[in-house]
């Protein structure tokens, strides 16, 4: 049997570890020093945008294409296997629109969706005041509405991808950091541990910030580097729906996210690092990401903030996010990494591709 071991458990790693956990020829080794999903994936909204993105060729369309596809088997079949409940939201996105510009923008757009097989809907004014009663729509032109892109809670999506796997037989060791990597030949890649040594054929990299550090033991240098995101969980019981529909609302990169049970995740601000590479939380700007949507649903002044989080995405150096690819010049070493604000969205193709990659 082929060893692998794949070293990060967060949503993309535990993805990547359960489409391989299909293949019977595979010994399969899950690694982590932290509980799964407790990363960059706990600190995600998990808004998939695909269809609404503007990218609409190239790797970055065809990633969210192939992700899109296969998350509409992927929750059903996970509930369905480990018996986990998978919290979503499958009623769409709302994206508000601003300019007479983007709405012209958008509305080309959907007809090229349309070419695709793909729905968007252009709402104008009143429109959008009939389908989302709580936006405030004095300075809006109107919105776009995908029915295909949708919401899921990342951690949760992330246990029932661990549980499925280690069900399928994959080993999982959490709690343990891994130190370093020694390459014995071209097929043989020695993983170092705080207690213990494995050998691998194959060793896949989804370590997501912990990725630079982690190479630095062959030589490497592969930056990826933080950038901070805080967002609020406010709650409000007189949320205004018609006939139910509650969609994610999202405007000027701002989104509003139902969670059930009258409460709402307001996400998320954008903080590089300074001049000395440090991240520190601004709470000016968690402020005013809670003014903008506000200005969005001025009903939001009402709800009281049930908890506050920061957390950080792991943005690639001199590459584009993410990075798949083999790490040269050692062709049994896969990087799975990078994937900055889309680790949820891109998960599913990126454990297709490496998937594919290996068999």
């Amino acid at each position: 049997m082929k060893k692998i071991i794949i070293v990060g458990s967060g949503i993309v790693g535990s993805a990547i570890a359960y489409e391989l956990s299909n293949n019977s020829e595979f010994d399969i080794t899950l690694i982590d020093e932290k509980n799964p999903g407790t990363g960059a994936t706990g600190a995600a909204l998990g808004i998939l945008m695909a269809i609404i993105s503007l990218k609409t060729k190239g790797r970055a369309w065809k990633l969210r294409e192939l992700s899109l596809k296969r998350y509409k088997t992927l929750i059903s079949e996970l509930e369905n296997f480990t018996g986990l409940s998978i919290p979503h939201n499958r009623q769409g996105i709302v994206k508000l629109l601003f300019t007479e510009e983007e709405l012209q923008r958008y509305a080309k757009l959907a007809q090229f969706r349309a070419s695709q097989g793909y729905k968007l809907d252009i709402w104008d004014q009143s429109l959008l005041k009939f389908h989302c009663p709580e936006i405030n729509t004095s300075s809006i032109v109107g919105a776009v509405y995908s029915p295909d892109d949708w919401q899921v809670s990342p951690t949760f999506l992330t246990k029932a991808l661990v549980k499925g796997a280690s069900m399928k037989g994959v080993k999982c060791i959490f709690g343990e950091k891994v130190k370093g990597l020694n390459i014995r030949s071209e097929n043989h890649t020695e993983v170092i541990l705080e207690n213990q040594s494995l050998s691998a054929d194959i060793v896949i990299i989804a370590t997501g910030l912990g990725t630079s550090s982690l190479l630095e033991s062959l030589h490497i240098p592969i930056e990826i580097k933080p950038v901070l995101g805080q967002a609020l969980l406010v709650k409000y019981d007189q949320w205004q729906s018609k006939e139910d529909f509650n969609p994610v609302i999202t405007g000027n990169d701002i989104h509003i996210a139902p969670m059930g049970n009258n409460e709402f995740w307001l996400g998320a601000t954008v903080e590089f690092p300074d001049s000395k590479g440090e991240v520190i939380a601004k709470d000016q700007l968690l402020q005013n990401l809670r003014s903008d949507a506000i200005a969005f649903c001025p009903s939001l002044a009402q709800a009281p903030i049930m908890l506050s989080w920061t957390g950080k995405r792991p943005r690639p150096e001199g590459k584009s996010a993410p990075i798949i690819e083999k790490l040269e010049p050692y062709k049994n070493i896969i990087l799975a990494t990078g994937h900055y604000r889309n680790g949820v969205l891109l998960a599913p193709a990126t454990a297709l591709i490496i998937k594919e990659m290996i068999t």
